[in-house]
């Protein structure tokens, strides 16, 4: 006899479970997202459990960690045919236990959300999604960027660190690899703020994006915009409303809204006035 759900051991995912990580999105109406799954399997730690039915993967969520201050929670899923059985709960309350000590967040759905709030997590503010194709409105941002260079990264990573207020360095650093494009803006005093376009099915994901003020954030993403002729996705904090008013402006519609949640520490660390958009919301 298969053991009961609750006796199923968890274990860490490698890149060898992207393809069951991959179906697992997919069984649950989600894209696929293979590319960003190997960011978050690579970068970070999977954790999952096999299906007692031998076909792919129960459960599987990912956690990056930027040391003992903060680690995020994302792609928490569990498989259609085992839904609402309490398997979520159960691979939350493991990650929990794993990570004991660090201050957590993640973005949560509607759905998602009360089982956080019984677990503890608070939701400390919202980031909405908006995606289609971009036409610039309005006057064309004054700011100048450029595409960014090997010789960037240093100045990039300092900026990230402020701003962020963790060391992600094994994200950032990913970067130009990860992304399709990857530009920055300065002034004489340096660098004011990066960004990166990064494929995700049949979108650019802009993310991260990290400016002085919103005329330097939209500089960067209507520069993004310029060199791609896919539709533009993005997760934008709702207290930058001038940003979002534009970007909707400029044929970005909007999707919907995730809830910002921390569990062990009251609000994210770093500067939100420079802090647009997450890298990817399963990462911050």
């Amino acid at each position: 006899m298969p053991s009961p759900l609750s006796e199923l051991p968890l274990r860490r995912l490698t890149l060898e479970d992207l393809t069951a990580c991959a179906d697992l999105s997919e069984d649950r109406g989600w894209p696929r997202e293979e590319h960003k799954w190997g960011l978050l399997l690579t970068a970070g730690a999977g954790y999952g459990i096999d299906a007692p039915d031998g076909k792919g993967l129960l459960t599987a969520c990912a956690v990056t960690s930027y040391g003992p201050g903060l680690a995020a929670i994302g792609m928490v899923l569990v498989a259609e045919r085992f839904a609402r059985q309490g398997v979520g709960r159960r691979l939350m309350k493991e990650v929990l236990r794993e990570l004991a000590g660090t201050p957590l967040t993640l973005h949560a759905t509607v759905q998602g959300r009360p089982l956080y709030e019984a677990l503890g997590f608070n939701a400390i503010g919202r980031a909405e999604m908006v995606r289609g194709n971009f036409q610039p409105s309005g006057p064309a941002p004054t700011v100048a960027t450029r595409p960014a260079t090997a010789d960037d990264l240093p100045a990039i990573l300092r900026l990230d660190a402020e701003v962020f207020g963790e060391d992600r360095t094994h994200m950032i650093a990913r970067l130009p690899a990860f992304s399709d494009q990857l530009r920055v803006a300065e002034d004489a005093s340096g660098l004011t703020g990066f960004a990166a376009a990064w494929p995700n099915m049949h979108t650019h994901v802009v993310g991260p994006l990290i400016a002085r003020d919103t005329e330097t954030a939209k500089a960067l993403v209507a520069s993004l915009a310029a060199g791609t002729d896919r539709p533009l996705r993005t997760d934008v904090d709702v207290r930058h409303e001038e940003l979002l008013s534009w970007l909707k402006a400029s044929g970005l519609e909007p999707v919907g809204f995730n809830a910002v949640m921390t569990y062990g520490v009251p609000e994210l660390p770093g500067d939100w006035t420079r802090r647009f958009a997450p890298l990817t919301v399963a990462a911050g």
